[in-house]
């Protein structure tokens, strides 16, 4: 066989050689792919974790092999000659010219798909870390991050398929998007402000995932901040979306920040209570209240004495570590205390009616 046969206008010396690397690069791949895939891990988590190591680099193995090979391919291919044969015209568009911008969007497809799987590779085991950690901030900021650069490498794989592909000038076309985004900003200002307060929301930490808080009259655990608003999960069970820019403008309750609980009652006493049973009342109270292990303080006085009726005034701070049942069976039991004691002393309640 004669080596220097040309056949499409290329010799079969220069195909066995193409052959060749692509049949080396077919059977190195895997290590290749794996080696990459390993590196990226060891990167991103110091620690080698055996077990782990296997089941997140295979999620990264394919992706890497599939642009190994198409890459080495198109590197070998174009080592080519162009036959003549194939010289033709389409629409005013050669062949070559179709075939050659075809493989260039069929490369930044598998690139920016490489690119994506290498972040979801990345933010997951960013999230398996984070899941060790009390503090369900980090995970909520690697769901953020991995969302918005997802976002920034659509842009660049369009950006690429304009200008390599279709032969556009990005300079001037980022001048006109920017025209454009001017345009687009002032329309989609809301927005803007919304995304903007996500970031302020994720490094002031006025609050965080799974904190209990109070805000426009609605009260409940925060699921979510997303780039746009903050989902909350109501004490009703409900879940509600409220924009991240009234989350940063309004007032936020943070509840689980607090480190009491407190008890506000008011016991309002018929106008024929006498002065002496009133105090000895209010002592009682007093007395019993601050006896009881889960109470930190207690404020007990009259505060109102009136033509219609008068008010003894209790506030209890409970610390925070007390459950709710706890709290919400003392608070039953101040009530039925008082009750008791008005029983047995004849003090009567004022009637509203």
């Amino acid at each position: 066989m004669n080596l220097d046969e040309m056949i499409l206008s290329n010799s079969i010396k220069s195909y066995l050689i193409i052959l060749g690397v692509l049949l080396i690069t077919l059977a190195l791949k895997r290590f290749v792919s794996r080696f990459f895939a390993s590196l990226i891990y060891t990167w991103v988590d110091k620690k080698n974790h055996s077990e782990l190591r296997k089941i997140h680099v295979h999620r990264l193995v394919v992706p890497i092999e599939r642009f190994l090979v198409f890459l080495v391919a198109i590197i070998a291919l174009y080592q080519l000659k162009f036959p003549h044969a194939f010289n033709v015209n389409l629409y005013k568009i050669s062949l070559q010219q179709c075939i050659e911008s075809l493989v260039k969007l069929a490369f930044i497809v598998l690139f920016i798909r490489v690119c994506l799987r290498t972040l979801e590779f990345i933010s997951i085991i960013l999230d398996e870390k984070a899941k060790l950690s009390k503090n369900q901030t980090d995970d909520q900021l690697i769901l953020f991050f991995r969302d918005f650069f997802k976002v920034i490498l659509y842009l660049i794989g369009l950006l690429m398929v304009l200008h390599y592909v279709f032969n556009e000038n990005i300079g001037n076309l980022v001048t006109s998007l920017s025209i454009v985004g001017a345009a687009v900003a002032l329309s989609m200002r809301e927005s803007l402000e919304n995304i903007i307060a996500s970031f302020i929301i994720f490094f002031d930490k006025p609050f965080t995932v799974g904190d209990l808080v109070k805000v426009n009259n609605f009260s409940g655990t925060i699921e979510k901040i997303g780039l746009r608003s903050t989902r909350i999960r109501t004490e009703s069970k409900t879940y509600i979306s409220v924009p991240n820019k009234q989350m940063v403008d309004t007032i936020v309750d943070n509840i689980s920040l607090r480190t009491e609980r407190k008890i506000e009652m008011d016991l309002q006493l018929s106008i024929h209570t006498s002065a002496e049973a009133m105090t000895a009342f209010a002592a009682y109270l007093r007395n019993t209240i601050a006896a009881n292990e889960h109470v930190k303080s207690t404020t007990i006085f009259i505060s109102e004495s009136g033509k219609q009726f008068h008010t003894i005034h209790i506030e209890c701070l409970v610390p925070l570590e007390v459950e709710i049942e706890n709290f919400q069976m003392l608070r039953e039991a101040l009530n039925i205390t008082a009750i008791k004691y008005a029983n047995q002393h004849q003090i009567v309640f004022a009637d509203k009616g």
